[in-house]
């Protein structure tokens, strides 16, 4: 096989997926000088856009392929065609034989995932894989059951603190716009490891290849239950509407200590019972503060970590189309942007979890307080970009104590909630910046205003009163700035929602850098929620690796 790279097709040439194919190898075959009946096995490898010269829009596709061997040694020998052998990371996942995973799984039991989101699945998947017939704990309930909830909250007001936006099965990640985009280096293999796996399981295809993958929530939830099936015919078991009550830590010298058991209560009926676990990975997700708490009490160690916080803002879609693309096309994917600001305060201010075509939504997931975040379908087809525009805190926004930054989140969340009795407050850009109330006029053509897209009550308000005021003024700066690059960005009926407080856990736990262990054998602390991901594809990444090292401490 081989690649080549930097193939560049124009995109009004590509009008829809049964022609693609077709186009790339017309456009090989005259790069190449062959004719196209010789090229076979044909696969798209990367393809990006590249917008440069808008509105002249190209696709820059990087392909496999083969030709007969007396071509091949001709292309490989032309150093202007970009030509390589196709050499692709191949994932070696450690072997473990049926034998010696049944004989080590009478000698250790069975391994305990706490949650069910990319990092605890992921983990969960790889290990039934191995024959280790893991145990996952999950709080919620199962995907179709919590769609069911979320709706119902959207639409009747009705929060379960245990099935939301935040807790369930395939944690927050499930609504969303499930981007996959990663800034991890994949020489292992892993991430493409990943993406085959989602495909699998009912993922599109072309998650595989291009630049700027993302899933959509509509394929989001068939994917996660199709993963359920798949690690329960492994013989992994799922227990929904399962607490992580308490860990218990046997301290066998100064330096030494292991698991004793793990508590859990049956949500239904209440029931409380211990599990034996000797490996246990704890994947709770960002927002069990519940469990962080009951982590401490029982000693494992942890440390505040930065994170961010802002709002989200609404545009059109169509006039981001035009700014990135130099026209509003429909054969044309939903375009995004991402930006940054240093303000004068030396906080950075950017834009976060963009959503084209996409809905702002109620996250809440306790009673009295508010939170937002953004999801799209994978059609990206909404009216609205939208995308959370957030400043950095820390410490000296907070305090230094443990918990003081998840109180901070906290205390925010409630401002959110009081200003409108739990609905989502709504505001133009020009009200928040006057820090007035901004009142719904409707939306005449004339009046350049934008319709709200929002799952989730909401009504006008000012969201002036949630952050510190230093805050708010850094975020102004950086719609200023933001207009410069994004023409409109800053139009004053640009519209801010809030608040978005859950971009990433405020803690860690603390772990080993070759081990993955926490302090206590035997423990390990994966994925966002444990403070060591910051999306879908490095949550999943972070609970391969722990697959492996678990793998590892099975084989006799």
């Amino acid at each position: 096989m081989l690649t080549i790279n930097q193939l560049k097709i124009n995109t009004d040439k590509i009008t829809g997926k049964e022609n693609e194919l077709k186009i790339i190898k017309k456009a090989l075959s005259e790069k190449i000088k062959t004719d196209g009946g010789l090229i076979s096995d044909l696969r798209i490898l990367k393809k990006s856009l590249d917008a440069r010269k808008k509105p002249e829009l190209n696709y820059i596709y990087t392909v496999c392929f083969k030709v007969p061997d007396k071509h091949r040694d001709r292309l490989l020998k032309n150093s202007k065609l970009n030509i390589s052998e196709y050499k692709p990371a191949i994932y070696k996942y450690p072997e473990i034989s049926k034998e010696n995973a049944e004989v080590s799984l009478r000698k250790y039991g069975r391994p305990v995932i706490i949650g069910s989101g990319p990092a605890g699945y992921m983990c969960g998947y790889m290990l039934a894989k191995a024959g280790l017939k893991p145990i996952i704990i999950e709080r919620g309930y199962d995907v179709d059951t919590r769609t069911g909830h979320i709706n119902d909250f959207w639409n009747n007001d009705k929060l379960m603190t245990d099935s939301n936006i935040q807790f369930g099965e395939g944690g927050a990640g499930t609504f969303s716009d499930g981007k996959l985009q990663t800034g991890v280096s994949d020489k292992y293999g892993r991430i493409s490891e990943i993406l085959k796996i989602y495909v699998k399981n009912g993922a599109p295809e072309d998650i595989l290849f291009n630049s700027k993958p993302h899933i959509g929530s509509d394929y989001l939830t068939g994917m996660v239950k199709n993963m359920r099936k798949s690690i329960e015919e492994m013989g992994g078991e799922i227990r929904f509407n399962t607490l992580f009550k308490r860990i218990y830590i046997k301290q066998l010298s100064l330096t030494e200590s292991v698991i004793e058991k793990i508590s859990l209560q049956n949500l239904l009926t209440n029931e409380e019972y211990f599990l034996q676990a000797r490996y246990l990975v704890i994947a709770t997700g960002h927002s069990a503060r519940d469990t962080y708490r009951m982590l401490d009490d029982a000693g494992l160690k942890m440390k505040s970590k930065p994170f961010a916080v802002g709002f989200r803002v609404q545009h059109r879609q169509s006039m981001i189309n035009m700014s990135q693309y130099g026209r509003d096309d429909d054969d044309l994917p939903s375009a995004d942007y991402k930006l940054t600001y240093t303000a004068p305060s030396g906080k950075s201010v950017y834009s976060f979890c963009m959503c084209p075509g996409g809905y702002v939504v109620n996250a809440s997931s306790e009673p009295g307080y508010l939170a937002v975040n953004g999801m799209s379908n994978h059609g990206r087809d909404g009216l609205n970009a939208n995308s959370a525009i957030v400043i950095s805190v820390d410490e000296k926004d907070y305090g230094d104590g443990l918990f003081d930054g998840m109180k901070f989140q906290e205390t925010i969340e409630q401002r959110a909630f009081d200003v409108n009795s739990g609905k989502i407050t709504v505001q133009k850009l020009i009200d928040f910046k006057n820090n007035i109330p901004s009142m719904n006029n409707g939306t005449p053509d004339n009046t350049g205003e934008i319709t709200p897209e929002i799952k989730g009550h909401y009504t006008y308000g000012n969201l002036r009163s949630i952050l510190p005021e230093n805050l708010n003024f850094d975020i102004i700066g950086a719609f200023d700035d933001f207009g410069h690059k994004i023409k409109g960005f800053d139009d004053d009926n640009v519209l801010l929602c809030g608040i978005e407080s859950r971009t990433s856990a405020p803690l860690r736990i603390l772990r080993d850098n070759d081990t993955l262990m926490a302090d206590t054998d035997g423990v390990y602390p994966c994925g966002e929620g444990a403070g060591y991901a910051g999306g879908i594809t490095s949550a999943a990444l972070d609970g391969i690796k722990v697959a492996e090292k678990i793998v590892t401490r099975y084989k006799l």
